[in-house]
């Protein structure tokens, strides 16, 4: 899951016949998320979208997407169970394959994860040669989506984006009963901005209402089937769709995954994430530590460690550059736990502070309020997770309960514990409708999933991985030992890479599980 850890409230998504071939009625329903009505209204949907397809034109000047590149729009309703109502426009676009005709295998449809995440650069690793994907480009169009609420789809927001940047913010992590009183109030007033700015679209902002409209992005492109590719939450809108549409997926894999059990989504799954967190930035301060010849931070991990707490509290004391507070500089340091390819820059910024060099760091942590496309952006993208995570589950509305488990997870968590706990406290006081979860599991039709996962995956731990992989029979997972960067499938590790292009391009899976050594260690 992506998330801008607080940067949100924590201081501040039966007419026409069906087309044979490109529409095929849903598989067996998943008791209540896919109830009668919304069954048909799915069915509704792509065969009005199979039979108009998407008038795929250049892209629009200001989204920054260059041709060979094409845009277009997907209609889907609002509410599934109310096909004929309210509509909107689901922004899609592509790089038609680059192979012969005879290699074509259809549409990749991709999501990178959030909630809140656009997939609309998913072509551009055509454009931009990505080596990764070269083989694949040729069997496959490259299809990405905005999901409902986010960018260009039906964009949803919650606070005015300028307002919602704005820094320092309060330090996540109370000093007192005060502290989270206030952070209480910032949080009831943010759900509260999300029902008055959003507050038609927040009942429909649900994964299994995401899963429908990539069923219709499916019937729109004309494909039979559906090739996926989902990343981080990307992985639980798959699960969610493999199990509404078991006979309606060709080919999917899934990197970096989402614990689907039904109890984890989606207040425990951000529990057990501070944890995992946690693991991955003591990784991160050993790294450092053992480069103390190219960054003179500290020697030792607990050194390393000492020096984030002293810069926390002078930036607590005094905000760096009168707008980096400890709020800030998580929103920063968390990139490490993310991805490995930060390890360096981000260590180098620490560096170049320690050494006398303020603005570097400034630049990095602090918000850049000429940016307003950016913020507009941020905003939204803090809106969507917050409005897809508050709407697919019940939450708990007692502060007592939040109270308790994040001040016991902070004392040996302490990294992202209070930080998290903010940001997702507007779920304990939402207006809008919260569902229950779909009950992940294996369809009848449903092909081998290929799942990949790291094993120290900070934002997705691996225990997501392997539940996934019981639930859907079948399946293949490919585990990267002694790793942690999330979003494995983007990372060059041939014994990851081939198997991945290998079942993309036919269909093949190892005979069982397979378990690759780490992708090289970043250097400093």
């Amino acid at each position: 899951m992506r998330r801008t850890a607080v940067l949100g409230s924590a201081g501040a998504l039966i007419a026409g016949t069906l087309i044979a071939g490109a529409v095929t009625a849903p598989a067996a329903t998943a008791e209540g998320h896919h109830n009668g009505s919304e069954a048909r209204g799915v069915q509704i949907a792509a065969a009005r979208a199979a039979e108009s397809g998407i008038d795929w034109k250049d892209c629009p000047a200001d989204w920054a997407l260059a041709k060979p590149i094409q845009c277009g729009w997907v209609t889907v309703p609002l509410d599934y169970a109310r096909p004929d109502g309210k509509q909107i426009k689901l922004a899609v676009d592509r790089h038609v394959s680059t192979g012969t005709k005879d290699e074509r295998q259809g549409a990749l449809l991709y999501n990178p994860g959030g909630p809140g995440g656009s997939g609309l650069r998913f072509p551009t690793r055509i454009t931009n040669k990505n080596p990764l994907w070269t083989n694949t480009a040729k069997a496959y169009d490259f299809v990405g989506f905005d999901p409902r609420g986010v960018g260009h789809s039906a964009p949803i927001s919650c606070i005015d984006p300028q307002e919602f940047v704005k820094a320092p913010k309060a330090d996540p992590v109370p000093d007192s009963e005060a502290d989270k009183r206030a952070q209480r109030k910032l949080a009831a007033e943010y759900a509260d901005g999300c029902a008055e700015r959003s507050g038609e679209m927040l009942p429909h902002m649900t994964t299994p209402n995401t899963a429908r409209d990539l069923d219709v992005i499916r019937a729109a492109l004309g494909e039979k089937k559906l090739n996926y590719l989902g990343v981080s939450y990307g992985t639980y809108l798959g699960a969610v769709y493999g199990t509404l549409f078991p006979d309606h997926i060709r080919r999917m894999v899934v990197d970096s995954v989402v614990d689907p059990a039904k109890d984890n989504i989606w207040y425990q799954a951000n529990l057990n994430q501070d944890i995992a967190f946690q693991g991955r930035w003591n990784d991160w301060k050993k790294w450092v530590a053992e480069n103390d010849s190219a960054f003179h931070i500290g020697n030792t991990p607990e050194k390393v460690e000492q020096a984030w707490l002293k810069l926390r509290a002078a930036a607590k004391k005094n905000p760096i550059g009168g707008v980096v507070g400890p709020a800030e500089l998580i929103g920063f340091f968390q990139s490490a736990p993310y991805y490995d390819s930060t390890w360096a820059p981000i260590a180098r910024t620490w560096s170049d502070y320690l050494g006398g060099d303020t603005q570097a760091l400034v630049d990095a942590a602090a918000p850049d309020m000429s940016d307003t496309a950016g913020n507009i952006s941020s905003e939204n993208g803090n809106a969507v997770y917050t409005a897809v995570e508050c709407a697919d589950a019940k939450w708990p509305t007692s502060w007592q309960r939040w109270d308790r488990d994040n001040t016991r997870l902070h004392k040996d968590y302490p990294f992202m514990t209070w930080a998290n706990a903010w940001m997702n406290l507007p779920c304990a006081t939402w207006s809008a409708k919260q569902q229950t979860p779909v009950n992940v599991k294996t369809g009848k039709g449903l092909p081998p999933v290929l799942i990949v996962q790291s094993t120290r995956d900070a934002a997705t731990p691996y225990q997501g991985a392997v539940e996934l992989h019981k639930r859907f029979k079948g399946s293949r997972l490919i585990t990267e030992r002694d790793a942690g960067s999330h979003g494995v499938t983007g990372l060059v590790n041939p014994c990851i890479n081939e198997r991945v292009e290998t079942y993309l391009l036919t269909g093949g899976t190892d005979r069982s599980d397979v378990t690759c050594a780490p992708h090289a260690t970043p250097k400093p």
